[in-house]
């Protein structure tokens, strides 16, 4: 899951980076509007957390104008994904701003001083929503992943996996049964200042095949990788 962070205040920024990392997002953060809005039709981003008090105007403009940019295909470039999540996070908390902050198109409101920890609880039922989901936890057969606690158990037995391994499963998990080129996995678990070898998304795979069974991950040759909805099942088509 790779997630912006819109905020101007260093000091906030960088705690909000740093939770957000020990609980498994590639995170990038912008300071204004300008370079969100370049990040955003750079890259594909899963979330986006929003402040509205920034340098170069109100993050209310930013937000109308993501959700007017026409849309575009998750995984594309050129134009933010018109309905990714957004999450406000300011200090304006009269009701009638957090009124007028939902009805514009954020999908939650939360108002500054706030506990991460609810922060990150917002984010996972924003994501569980887009994703159609109402369950907290996902299951593929005997696996079950809880992305709150970071656990995950194979039959029943829990089985320890690296951040950057247990980040793969849930994007293919999340996504399945549609298959997920090497660059969109690199662009949902990298940030653009994390280092990145040629070979981390295959080395990855490897890991998860050997802890979780071969079975679980299939590869479309010089396409990508993807879960299927039931064993056995074929790819959905392709994701860019």
């Amino acid at each position: 899951m790779r997630a912006l962070v819109v905020e101007d205040d260093p000091g906030i920024a960088g705690g909000l980076s740093l939770s957000l990392r020990q609980a498994g997002y590639a995170v990038d953060v912008c300071g204004n509007m300008t370079s969100a809005w370049s990040a955003l039709c750079v890259e594909p981003f899963d979330l986006m957390l929003l402040d509205l008090g920034l340098p170069d105007g109100d993050g209310m403009d930013l937000l109308a104008r993501v959700r007017g940019s026409g849309g575009r295909r998750a995984g594309s470039a050129g134009l933010p994904q018109a309905d990714m999540p957004v999450l406000i996070m300011t200090a304006r908390e009269g009701i009638s701003d957090r009124i007028f902050g939902l009805d514009s198109g954020a999908d939650d409101y939360i108002v500054k001083p706030f506990d991460p920890n609810e922060l990150l609880a917002r984010l996972r039922a924003m994501l569980r929503r887009a994703a159609g989901r109402s369950k907290p936890v996902l299951e593929h057969g005997g696996l079950v992943v809880d992305p709150a606690a970071r656990l995950v158990t194979r039959d029943g037995v829990p089985v320890a996996l690296g951040g950057k391994e247990f980040a793969l499963l849930l994007t293919l998990l999340q996504a399945r049964p549609q298959v997920l080129s090497k660059a969109r996995l690199e662009s949902a678990m990298y940030g653009f200042g994390e280092a990145l070898e040629s070979n981390a998304i295959e080395v990855h795979v490897h890991h998860l095949r050997r802890k979780l069974g071969e079975a679980l991950i299939k590869t479309v040759r010089g396409v990508g990788y993807f879960i299927p909805q039931d064993p056995g099942e074929p790819p959905a088509g392709g994701k860019a």
